[in-house]
């Protein structure tokens, strides 16, 4: 190393040059240290097995040992930085370790040695972190980007899959090939679709609850099949109930009645009509006439008692018990989703987790299943001086849409705290926000433990 390099001018006075040669001698003083340092930690965390196993080649090995090769094998000349005046400043600690970990890219550590390397555990560690993060963003990705509607080989579960739909005509390919197109194109935002390519009188839908009903958030599986008959009679429908009726249209069995479908009575444009009526229109039907705000007066003669105090009543009745079965559905649909929807699954219960786990306990403080759930606010700062977080245009809280206790059964409360418990299980497991609900609840377990042992 020459001093040109250290930035020593050809022309410098002696002064200069004797203030020079102190810092030089210095430096090198600091040098010889940090490389001894250097030296020792290496031997001591490799240890003596570490040089025998370093793949050398016998005249690199010898300059080593003997100190003449001009290149430090831990410290390089080139990786110094040097300020105006010609002194190195501290190395940082991060590039170091890399510099460090540079040096053993190209050579065979036995099994074990690296573990025993500090500085390769922190490397190792930062890109495994890094690498396991993207892989996470990129699988949240994709599964936010579940299409409406697509095309898939088959089918192995579904309820129609045994069932041949026999000899058929090109205009009932035709026929389908319409639906499937006007499918893709319109469907709701709350409506997902998949259809069979080797059996094309296959089709699964699932339906979003529509908000201010009691199965909003919740998802519920159809499956659908083309019959040979198909468009003059209408598509055979099946509800994946899970043995739960949830509606007076939707029965244990999966049977759906409606009267697009002709499992109902009906007349003009409540009937199916070969020339126009569609797949579509019949999922629109399901979720607007079925999946409603009041699902008891779906029920035949029950559509006058509607608007009288004992009719209401009883309406509310039935949508406690309504919520507390579309709770157990969504368990059904994570534990068991149906196929070529597992990602859809997934997702949607990770964003609209936190929001059903609010609805299930404001439900539980004695609101009306079906009622606006009031948004969290961030705090307001109006004191002291301090802005306030809400603005002059701030919108209203919802006024709490109280039910009467003394028409509430106390059972209510019961079954949905411990779907309540199970649903802040499977939500965390799919990675919903429930960090608030799962601090009250190691709250509430601290609380009762000592409960218990002051009353023990």
């Amino acid at each position: 190393m020459d001093t040109g390099y250290l930035g020593v001018g050809q022309g410098s006075s002696s002064s200069c040059r004797a203030a020079d040669a102190a810092a030089w001698g210095s430096s090198q003083q600091q040098q010889q240290q940090k490389r001894q340092r250097c030296q020792d930690s290496s031997d001591d965390q490799v240890g003596s097995s570490t040089s025998n196993s370093l793949q050398m080649s016998e005249p690199e090995l010898q300059d080593f040992d003997n100190g003449e090769n001009e290149e430090d094998y831990y410290l390089e000349e080139e990786d110094c930085v040097y300020d105006e005046d010609g002194f190195d400043y501290e190395f940082d600690e991060a590039d170091f370790n890399q510099h460090l970990a540079d040096k053993f890219d190209d050579l065979d550590l036995p099994p074990g040695v690296e573990a025993t390397v500090p500085w390769l555990q922190k490397i190792a560690a930062k890109e495994e972190q890094s690498s396991s993060k993207l892989r996470i963003e990129d699988e949240n990705s994709n599964k936010s980007q579940f299409k409406q509607f697509d095309t898939i080989k088959n089918f192995s579960d579904h309820h129609y899959d045994a069932k041949s739909v026999g000899e058929t005509k090109r205009e009932w390919a035709k026929r389908i090939q319409h639906d499937w197109r006007l499918l893709e194109k319109d469907l709701p935002a709350s409506i997902y679709v998949r259809v069979a390519e080797d059996r094309m009188d296959l089709l699964r839908a699932v339906i979003i609850g529509p908000k201010g009903t009691p199965y909003h958030d919740g998802l519920f599986f159809f499956d659908i099949q083309f019959t040979s008959l198909y468009p003059s009679h209408p598509p055979s429908v099946y509800y994946h109930s899970g043995g739960l009726r949830i509606n007076p249209n939707l029965y244990n069995n999966g049977k759906v009645c409606l009267s697009l479908l002709g499992t109902w009575a009906g007349t003009g444009c409540e009937t199916w009509n070969p020339a126009q009526s569609t797949m579509l229109q019949v999922l629109v039907s399901i979720q607007a006439l079925i999946l409603n705000e009041k699902p008891y007066f779906n029920e035949p003669g029950y559509a006058s008692y509607a608007n009288s105090v004992s009719g209401e009543r009883t309406a509310m009745e039935y949508n406690d018990t309504t919520f507390v079965h579309s709770c157990r559905t969504m368990l059904y649909s994570l534990r068991r989703p149906p196929e070529h929807f597992a990602d859809l699954v997934a997702s949607h219960f990770r964003e609209r987790g936190h929001t059903i786990l609010a609805a299930c306990r404001y439900y539980m403080e004695g609101n009306k299943v079906g009622s606006v759930v009031p948004e969290e606010e961030e705090p307001e700062y109006g004191h002291a001086g301090a802005s306030s977080s809400r603005g002059d245009d701030a919108q209203p809280k919802p006024q709490p849409d109280k039910m009467d206790p003394l028409t509430r059964s106390p059972m209510f409360n019961e079954k949905l705290k411990t779907l309540f418990e199970e649903l802040l299980m499977e939500f965390n497991v799919k990675g919903a926000d429930t960090q608030k609900f799962l601090a009250e609840k190691v709250k509430t377990s601290k609380l009762e433990k000592k409960h218990s042992w002051l009353h023990s």
